[in-house]
């Protein structure tokens, strides 16, 4: 479902596979969602929650460094961006997923495919330019 189009390249390598790392995860919440062989999701969402943060803090690291690196002027509200990408999956209350599996799925993927579109698209593809 989530794929790297030509649209979402920055230009820059390192963060250009980082960013499809990122889409790689988002995949797995989707597959996670329709499949219907796993009756019990909970530990998989979780897993895929805390891959995602993981990972996201890892790149947003990476990210921020070469903005600093490049003299970046939007470097300011991609920092703001990022932390809210990160206080959000820590919104997520790890008790209350068990009993609402798919309605968590389901909010995950679309604040993922709003951040895959929008950020990506909007914000980091002008780091490039």
């Amino acid at each position: 479902m989530y794929e790297m189009k030509p649209e979402y390249y920055t230009g820059i390598a390192s963060i250009d596979q980082q960013h499809a790392k990122l889409f790689e995860i988002a995949n797995e919440a989707y597959e996670l969602l329709t499949n219907q062989f796993i009756p019990d999701k909970y530990d998989y969402i979780v897993k895929v929650i805390n891959d995602l943060k993981d990972y996201a803090k890892y790149h947003f690291s990476h990210e921020e460094e070469y903005m600093s690196s490049i003299g970046y002027k939007r470097i300011f509200s991609q920092k703001v961006a990022h932390n809210d990408f990160i206080n959000k999956l820590d919104e997520y209350d790890i008790g209350s997923i068990d009993e609402n599996q798919r309605h968590v799925l389901l909010e995950l993927l679309e604040f993922l495919n709003d951040w895959l579109v929008n950020h990506i698209l909007r914000s980091d593809t002008l780091i490039g330019k």
